[in-house]
């Protein structure tokens, strides 16, 4: 892919890069509307054009409505009995999954797949495991009135946001009129979603950052198994460790779900499901769409063992696996948990901007 300054400055244009401007939007001139929020990438990022960030939605980034977004997303009011909010299953410090295997509702209900972690959204073009909502938007309609999840209506929601003495304000600097309906309530959690960015782990410092002191001898080991015999660069592709892609891995047991083929009816879709990216991979387990696996080191023993090879559709990348090429040692298994856990990014866990705001 070509990279050209005169590309770079245009793509600069187009999402702002200059770091995070949050300024006061009081001032005379943020008078006349929301200030336009700029997200903050890493050079090595932008450096690389074939990823370029997907904003999608009809409401860009601004500091008003990222700020909305951000109390949404932790607003308990969303829920029927007010208990439950979109922070309850997608945690901070598990990079906004949940650490159970399945959620529960506020009736006290499970949901039949593992959270997912939301991290660095922007680059994505489908969401939930079965690929099933085009955009954060869209994705953002679907849990207040899901029966096993918040069990809310948008009237409901809407009533009580009016009623606060905060929201309407907050609704009028982000969208210039006190109007509060439920596509603006998903159009501003989508904003805040969009600057869940992490890009600051040990890997990202030795790898683009150059500092050879990050890794240990162990860890790099892990990595060149990782990008090399152990074939799970195929899937987790480096930067994102994901390529926005669904796949049917070979994992027995528990097939009546179905997958991408209960969004398309299309049996070549059965058992597909979004390869969920490995970045802070340490800390979002359970793992799986179904999280039946606690540990990283059952996840590569799956892979070097386990992989149902004679299952239909299983995906072409996992050719190496029916043709018996994939062998791991126990060091080598020890050596790629290693490599993993380098992908943690711990500002990202800990950072007070992406947590409550109150």
């Amino acid at each position: 892919m070509p990279r050209t300054s005169a590309f770079l400055a245009m793509l600069g244009l187009m999402i702002g890069v200059v770091g995070c401007r949050k300024e006061d939007p009081s001032s005379p001139e943020n008078s006349e509307g929301p200030t336009p929020l700029a997200l903050h990438l890493p050079s090595w990022m932008l450096a690389d054009t074939f990823y370029i960030p997907v904003v999608q939605g009809t409401s860009p980034l601004t500091v008003e409505g990222v700020a909305l977004g951000r109390a949404l997303f932790y607003e308990t009011a969303l829920s029927n009995d007010q208990t439950m909010s979109c922070a309850t299953c997608h945690v901070q410090a598990n990079a906004f999954s949940d650490p159970r295997q399945f959620s529960v509702g506020t009736d006290g209900s499970l949901g039949r797949r593992n959270a997912p972690a939301i991290m660095n959204p922007i680059y994505d073009t489908a969401f939930f495991w079965d690929g099933r909502a085009p955009s954060l938007e869209h994705q953002a309609f679907g849990p207040v009135t899901n029966p096993v999840e918040m069990a809310n209506s948008w009237a409901v929601v809407v009533d009580r946001l009016e009623q606060d003495p905060t929201y309407p304000g907050m609704f009028q600097a982000a969208f210039g009129t006190p109007d509060i309906d439920s596509v603006r309530i998903v159009q501003a959690i989508a904003q805040f979603e969009r600057t869940l960015l992490s890009f600051d782990s040990r890997f990202d410092r030795w790898y683009y950052g150059g500092d050879s002191t990050q890794l240990t001898q162990q860890e790099q080991r892990g990595f060149n198994l990782f990008m090399g015999e152990a074939q799970c660069a195929d899937c987790h592709t480096p930067p994102l460790f994901h390529d926005v892609s669904f796949r049917n891995i070979g994992l027995h047991g528990q097939l009546s779900d179905l997958g991408v083929e209960e969004v398309t009816g299309l049996m070549d879709d059965r058992w597909r499901f979004k390869t969920s990216t490995l970045r802070n991979i340490e800390v979002t387990a359970p793992y799986m769409r179904d999280g039946r696996f606690t540990t990283l080191e059952e996840v590569v023993d799956f892979y070097a063992d386990d992989v149902e090879v004679n299952m239909p559709n299983l995906d072409p990348h996992m050719f190496p696996w029916s043709l018996g090429q994939i062998e791991l040692d126990p060091q080598e298994r020890a050596d790629l948990v290693a490599f993993m856990r380098t992908l943690t990014d711990a500002s990202f866990l800990s950072d007070p901007d992406l947590g409550p705001p109150f």
